[in-house]
């Protein structure tokens, strides 16, 4: 029996891509930009076109859930394209931070059916040839719980997002914007900025450089313009947690020139990660089990960003 396709991908990209294999090209349709990525989408099975006011006229039509896969920049232009010819479609993005998207649907009045989404995961590569079925299997899946957020919307969302194989944590576009410039943006900055100290050691620097620095740098890797796409938009959030680590790093400097110590710097820091490593084994164990919330039953927005300022898992139920 064939399932008929629910979900129309725009942009098949490293993200889209991925998520179009996951779920498999029964299941799927989309769109994207230029025509190489189609075409390879295309070549892998999948009915992937570059005419986008067809794709989204068919999205309508059967009433499949949109998923915005595009970079920022070229969001604007995508959500006009919706807003003519499919604007009473479900729909979601994958893209990495979440105000100013929301603030894009609400100007053209696509938020009735609008939940914004992040698969926290990725790779250094982009394109259709960088994509994997197995990119989300154990990641975590952002689904926005804003004060608008439809509840039928929210719920194909969060399925989508099981469907891939990740977890899903709930909470506000601010507070997750707040969160991934700790977690995410401010890791691509450092990444630049080591690669950048390494490069200027030379070739004997870079012969030597192992572990710590392959790790370190390993997304100083990503598109430049990717990077700027990533972190920028994010600016009101990152610029206080990079004035934060200017802080512990000019102290940590100010130690080691007077004291010759690195104060407290690798203490926290230390702490910190067994902190991360704790709750990375909670959740690999199963401690704790998803919270079970019914989308627009009384207290459910609420109930989700308990459970995400806890950093607890959600499953819609019903």
């Amino acid at each position: 029996m064939t399932v008929a396709a629910d979900v129309c991908v725009l942009g098949v990209g490293l993200i889209g891509g991925s998520l179009m294999r996951a779920l498999g090209p029964e299941r799927t349709f989309g769109w994207n930009r230029s025509a190489p990525n189609a075409e390879a989408a295309t070549a892998a099975g999948f009915d992937v076109t570059t005419d986008l006011p067809s794709t989204l006229r068919r999205a309508a039509e059967a009433d499949a859930l949109v998923v915005v896969g595009v970079p920022l920049p070229a969001l604007d232009a995508v959500l006009d394209a919706v807003a003519e010819h499919a604007p009473t479609v479900a729909l979601t993005d994958v893209i990495s931070v979440k105000g100013p998207v929301l603030d894009a649907v609400r100007r053209r009045g696509l938020h009735a059916r609008f939940v914004g989404g992040h698969p926290m995961a990725g790779t250094a590569h982009s394109g259709w040839n960088a994509t994997d079925p197995d990119l989300f299997r154990g990641a975590t899946w952002f689904v926005a719980a804003d004060d608008d957020a439809d509840p039928d919307t929210w719920g194909r969302v969060a399925r989508l997002a099981l469907d891939g194989g990740a977890r899903v944590i709930s909470a506000t576009s601010a507070d997750h914007d707040t969160a991934v410039a700790r977690i995410s943006h401010l890791g691509h900055v450092l990444a630049e900025a080591l690669a950048l100290a390494g490069g200027r050691g030379g070739d004997l620097a870079l012969a030597l450089a192992a572990g710590s620095f392959r790790d370190g740098t390993r997304v100083a890797g990503t598109a430049p313009d990717l990077v700027r796409a990533i972190c920028e938009p994010n600016r009101d959030a990152l610029l206080p947690v990079l004035d934060e680590c200017l802080a512990d790093l000019g102290a940590a400097r100010a130690a080691l020139a007077e004291q010759g110590t690195l104060g407290a710097l690798v203490d926290d820091g230390n702490h910190a990660r067994h902190a991360y490593e704790n709750a990375q084994a909670t959740r690999a164990g199963g401690d704790t089990r998803p919270l079970e919330v019914t989308p627009g039953t009384a207290g459910w927005l609420e109930a989700l960003r308990e459970a995400g300022a806890a950093g607890r898992e959600v499953k819609p139920v019903g």
